[in-house]
């Protein structure tokens, strides 16, 4: 029995070196690979993946559990005079907001609960890292993904960005730092944009070997013409904040503050010039110029004719006109 139990920890020893390997600073940012397990049962990402560095769930549970009850993605509900506005705040501190499996499982959630909260009326996503929006991918976590993996995690890359542009609300990006890759495009992914001048913005991936792959090819020509998109992506140029509003690729830039968060204020602010505003009205909005934006004139006449005609029998538009009539600031419930 003794020499059974020596062979027993001799060969448990033999595994634990693998567990703890940590891999080279990135501009992705990451955590010990020991941290980087997906969630059990969340998202398509966890679903048939085989045991990082070759060890089964049951060896490395102790390690997903650390990574899960991290919280690197979490909703804030303004109140008072706010009441509507919502803050995405992302705050994966020790990898500078990279997106890695924990982060894009719960940003994934919490879209699949902003989509159907009518009481939503404006949402920003904004850093609580200083000097950075979202670094962009966690190469760490990229490194120890075979080509079948790397491919299913940009699949879910892809799909949380869809998510983001489909919210049904208006949505803000409030870039204070580095959005860089996968970090501008979640950025593309908002309606709008505000930066600092001191923020650094580009998708950098061909300068890695890879172009764009959660949107970027495709979002950022919409924002600043085809010509232009180009060659900052076949280029990899990064962009200041002033450069990114000249271009179009930000809506406000402005100088940074003291406490880093510049372009959040910024962004506050024009939240606030939304939130007024009737919210069914906005949506729909929303849903004209997306919709109509991909298609020929006559059928996206056709999609502004459909959005119109369901914002005709709300009570807001009753409101609306109402308060037009005598003279008083409308006041909208979203019904």
């Amino acid at each position: 029995m003794i020499t059974f139990l020596r062979r027993l920890a001799a060969r448990q020893r033999s595994l634990l070196p693998g567990l703890s390997v940590m891999l080279p600073d990135s501009l992705g940012g990451g955590a010990p690979a020991s941290s980087l397990i997906p969630r059990v049962g969340v998202s398509l990402l966890a679903r048939g993946r085989r045991g990082l560095m070759g060890c089964t769930r049951t060896h490395h549970r102790g390690q997903h559990t650390e990574a899960t009850d991290s919280v690197e993605v979490d909703l804030k509900r303004l109140d008072g005079e706010d009441t509507g506005m919502v803050e995405v705040v992302m705050s994966r501190h020790n990898a500078r907001n990279a997106l890695g499996h924990v982060f894009v499982s719960q940003m994934r959630e919490l879209m699949s609960t902003l989509s159907s909260d009518s009481a939503v009326r404006v949402v920003i996503f904004r850093s609580l890292v200083p000097g950075v929006f979202c670094a962009g991918a966690d190469l760490k976590e990229r490194a120890l993904m075979n080509d079948s993996e790397s491919d299913l995690f940009v699949h879910g890359l892809r799909s949380m960005m869809t998510q983001i542009a489909s919210l049904p609300m208006p949505t803000i990006a409030a870039v204070d730092g580095f959005a860089l890759g996968g970090g501008l495009e979640l950025a593309l992914a908002c309606d709008l944009r505000t930066a600092a001048y001191s923020a650094q913005m580009g998708l950098i991936e061909t300068t890695r070997g890879l172009l764009p792959g959660a949107g970027g090819t495709q979002r950022l020509p919409r924002a600043v013409g085809i010509t232009l998109a180009k060659e900052l992506i076949f280029t990899g140029r990064r962009v200041g904040g002033q450069t990114a509003l000249e271009l179009g690729m930000v809506n406000r830039a402005t100088e940074q503050n003291q406490t880093g968060d510049a372009a959040y204020r910024e962004a506050l602010s024009l939240a606030r010039e939304i939130l007024p505003q009737a919210p069914i009205a906005v949506r729909m909005a929303k849903e004209a110029l997306n919709r109509g934006t991909e298609v020929d004139i006559t059928t996206a006449m056709a999609i502004e004719r459909m959005c119109y005609a369901r914002v005709i029998p709300t009570r807001d538009r009753q409101e609306g006109m109402a308060a037009f009539i005598e003279r008083r600031p409308p006041q909208y419930t979203g019904e």
